[in-house]
């Protein structure tokens, strides 16, 4: 009974399908609704936070050289200032009669030769900010609503690269790094949260994977900009989609569904209809909600986030936090952040091979948006965590060949075509689908205390990946890859057992359905 509760729960998730498929096909087309222009711009609206995120990932490298060379900043390695500080640590302790003076003395003289480091600092606190901003990410968008969430984050997020830009210290650099790191793990959360909330069953996976297509654009764009303005200019030029956002926010309707959540019947009524054209009958998508939202109140209060790890809650708190982790630790995190670096150490050259991986990934998030309602999440992130794994596997075979000097002249093309197949396969499923089923599974009242774990999760993990990354690439490349290579063979595992397929589905049913599967169903 209660101690059975974790593995009927688990069984019951290892079915491809979610439970009451049959009765769903019966009625394929409930509440299924033709675009209208109020989505489109709603959803083009919110996306300028996901282009915002893109443009944050794609600034620090253009601007570095530049950065560095007005500022007067170095890249010094990490692990040196840390033996500077433990060294003087040990030898405070082994002289007892060393003055509190000293020990002053040795630890600003540590805390001098981190912020030598400048450049490295400034590079990483934007995923510090991106924790700070998905512990508040949750409360947030159920506070102010999802739209007043976007438009408090774009506020941050301008004055961030407005920090960078009138910049005359390393400190204003961080400051400025680091507001916009808060914002982007805010947007993280709410922008494909918003989406999924406003679109109709039948082109919610395609609505809201746009989002990794406008953060891989804003990657590019960023890119190939900051390669011929300065850095002040691109941080000017990095609010240009705040600015639009701002504006634009105005205009777009709030998530009826949240709308619904906090009672304001006549605005969830008005914003519904809206969504989905005037000569649209939105009255049973309208009842639906309802009672969703109803069946939640009565069943179960606001959860807190230590509330989570309720029997109830398990399996869908196992999927979205397995999703993300299996993201990160695939090798999504370091790649992004030190291609060049990578390509660098395989001997490829540093200015075509970023160019040519950022260029790919566009093309592949267009494919993303078009087959994810005819393909279904489950079969995409199969295929996403399958290529990932055959190329990354093919990177570490190449970095074998370096490291052993045998075939060393084939490291080049195969760690190349290896690292772009990689972004072509990441990108294609496991880049932007564990956001989708993020958006979809977790029912009203856990939403945000859910999201919010979730997000922080994702920038914990990318935090512990990109610092260690450098580290576990001079004990062995090779080594480094193959690690990833079997995170992806255990995502290949974890997607056939444990995830659902989500596709044509109403949030309602999707909610309703996991939530009485899960573990303590039975519980009386």
């Amino acid at each position: 009974m209660a101690g059975d509760g974790i593995e009927e729960g688990l069984e019951s998730a290892s079915s491809p399908l979610l439970p009451g498929e049959k009765s769903t096909s019966s009625s394929a087309t409930r509440n299924q609704h033709s675009i209208t222009p109020v989505l489109v711009c709603s959803t083009l609206v919110a996306l300028c936070g996901s282009f915002t995120y893109g443009c944050s990932v794609g600034y620090s490298s253009p601007a570095e050289s530049g950065i560095m060379e007005d500022l007067g900043l170095s890249v010094s390695a990490v692990s040196a200032n840390y033996v500077y500080l433990f060294s003087s640590l040990f030898f405070l302790a082994t002289r007892r009669s060393v003055s509190f003076l000293l020990l002053f003395s040795c630890l600003m003289g540590f805390f001098s030769s981190l912020y030598k480091l400048q450049y490295s600092f400034f590079g990483s606190i934007v995923t510090i900010g991106g924790m700070v901003g998905a512990i508040l990410s949750g409360k947030m968008a159920d506070l102010v609503g999802r739209r007043g969430t976007m438009w408090a984050c774009q506020i941050i997020c301008m004055a961030g690269w407005l920090a960078i830009a009138f910049a005359k210290r390393a400190w204003c650099l961080d400051i400025g790094r680091f507001l916009v790191g808060v914002a982007i793990g805010i947007l993280t959360y709410v922008v494909p949260v918003y989406i999924s909330e406003i679109t109709p069953k039948n082109l919610r996976g395609r609505f809201t994977s746009a989002n990794q297509l406008l953060v891989c654009c804003g990657f590019a764009v960023t890119y190939f900009v900051g390669s011929i303005v300065s850095w002040r200019a691109l941080s000017f030029i990095a609010t240009i989609p705040s600015i639009l956002q701002i504006v634009c926010l105005f205009f777009v309707p709030e998530s009826p569904r949240w709308l619904a959540k906090v009672g304001r019947q006549k605005e969830f009524e008005a914003s519904l209809q809206r969504l989905r054209g005037a000569e649209s009958d939105i009255s049973e998508e309208a009842v639906d909600i309802r009672d969703a939202i109803e069946i939640l109140k009565q069943t179960s209060v606001e959860t807190r986030t230590l509330e989570l790890f309720q029997r109830r809650y398990a399996y869908v708190i196992i999927v979205g936090e397995g999703l993300i982790l299996l993201q990160t630790f695939g090798g999504n995190s370091a790649v992004s952040y030190y291609l060049g670096t990578i390509f660098a150490k395989a001997n490829v050259s540093t200015s075509s091979g970023p160019i040519i991986f950022a260029l790919l990934q566009i093309p592949t998030s267009i494919a993303t948006v078009l087959l994810m309602d005819s393909f279904g999440r489950r079969t995409l992130l199969m295929v996403s965590a399958t290529t990932s794994c055959l190329c990354l596997f093919l990177v570490g075979l190449s970095f074998c060949f370096q490291e052993s000097h045998n075939l060393k002249e084939l490291t080049p093309i195969l760690t190349l075509v290896g690292i772009l197949g990689f972004g072509i396969g990441f990108t294609i499923g496991m880049s932007g689908i564990p956001w989708v089923i993020m958006a979809e599974i977790f029912p009203v009242n856990v939403k945000a205390s859910a999201g919010s774990l979730v997000v922080l999760t994702s920038w914990a993990s990318s935090w512990v990946v990109t610092y260690t990354f450098n580290f576990m690439l001079e004990w062995s490349a090779a080594g480094t890859f193959f690690i990833f290579t079997g995170m992806c063979a255990l995502t290949i595992l974890f997607v056939w057992k444990l995830v659902p397929e989500t596709k044509g589905r109403t949030l309602e049913e999707i909610q309703s359905t996991l939530i009485t599967q899960i573990p303590g169903k039975n519980q009386s």
